[in-house]
């Protein structure tokens, strides 16, 4: 959004929220407007894989749009979508196909599904472009939603400009504050603890690694541990850990700013993401543009965005993701070089390009 009203200023954006979300917004330009709208809930938390937000809330919001009337709307994740005025013109954006695919890993319950089976089915039907961030989530959006791939729009994601490579003494004390004692190396995981992103196997990969090595490497899981609003196996997973005996080698850092990651990242052995699917990979491309490889599923559009910068296993392999930890972490060579290539693959990434993007399918939805 920072990209696209600077890319445009011609154009006037009316911003629709409520307070706590307000209270983070990025954006203050002559071009934007805000408009609170008073909720009993905050979507970003009512819109959770379990919860549902109430037809008041909803009804708030649409009467919000319909008053100000845009010539477009654009919804920029489905997630927290809400029924539009009938007639108003809309892009809406859906990241992946990931809870359509594996209901049972993302959404916990019949009633969760049938929820969002509904929201997704109303934003379809609504939008007149169907806006995504990759070529892959693309493609699996017109296979399994039945979206017309003349009417979907791919916007690239890109690293915030904070994720840059940092020295090697800043990276290890980053770590060293996170647990990591002088001389150990170490592996990032950043992101939910939800099921289809496969702690599991990066829990049992790493304690098998340390099993065989003489000096142990570490693992770092960077994300909140608390409200998580996704469908989450946080119990599971310490259980999992406690299991393996490597509790004294698995780190929960709990949420991490983007200036103290990228110190966790540029030191790193390689970032993780073995998940069952993932539409773009956000944490691995910001890994990357730290300088180092990324180990990732092939079920992503990683393997293409990040060619040469990384090793690809198959979803569900342990020994697959073992084996390319095993060579990373022997294998100093190997690691720079992918870590360089991972670092110019990243940088050719840029918002303004997703930006530009995303202005030309709302001036052609709104046309």
């Amino acid at each position: 959004m920072r990209a696209l009203v600077a890319l445009a200023p011609q154009h006037h954006f009316v911003c629709f929220g409520d307070r706590r979300a307000f209270e983070a917004f990025p954006l203050d330009a002559p071009n934007v407007e805000r408009v609170t709208v008073a909720l009993d809930e905050s979507p970003t938390v009512a819109a959770a894989a379990d919860g549902a937000r109430t037809p008041r809330d909803m009804l708030r919001l649409t009467r919000a749009v319909w008053k100000k009337s845009p010539d477009v709307f654009f919804s920029p994740s489905v997630y927290t979508y809400f029924p539009l005025p009938p007639g108003q013109r809309a892009v809406v954006t859906i990241h992946d196909a990931i809870a359509e695919r594996f209901p049972h890993l993302t959404l916990p319950t019949l009633r969760a599904r049938l929820f969002w089976k509904l929201k997704v089915a109303l934003a379809i039907r609504q939008a007149k472009v169907v806006l995504t961030v990759s070529d892959y989530a693309a493609r699996d959006i017109a296979r399994v939603l039945s979206v017309a791939p003349g009417r979907i729009r791919v916007a690239v994601e890109a690293p915030a400009d904070e994720y840059t490579p940092v020295a090697r003494h800043i990276a290890e004390a980053e770590a060293r504050a996170a647990g990591v004692p002088a001389g150990a190396q170490w592996f990032t995981y950043v992101g939910g603890f939800n099921p289809h992103k496969r702690l599991d196997l990066i829990i049992r990969a790493h304690a098998a690694l340390a099993a065989e090595s003489s000096i142990a490497p570490h693992l770092l899981l960077v994300g909140t541990t608390s409200g998580d609003v996704f469908f989450g196996e946080l119990n599971r997973l310490r259980a999992l850990v406690a299991e393996c005996g490597t509790g004294e080698l698995v780190h929960w850092t709990g949420f991490v700013p983007d200036e103290r990651l990228r110190a966790l990242h540029s030191g790193a052995i390689a970032n993780l993401l073995p998940s069952e699917c993932e539409g773009f990979g956000l944490p691995a491309v910001e890994a990357a543009a730290c300088g180092i490889p990324v180990i990732a599923t092939v079920e992503s559009p990683l393997s293409e965005l990040l060619e040469g910068g990384g090793i690809f296993v198959t979803p569900g392999d342990l020994q697959g993701l073992l084996d390319a930890m095993r060579r990373l972490s022997t294998n100093p060579a190997l690691r720079h070089a992918l870590g360089a290539e991972a670092l110019a693959r990243a940088r050719a990434l840029t918002w303004e390009s997703a930006a530009r993007t995303t202005l030309a399918a709302l001036e052609e939805a709104a046309a």
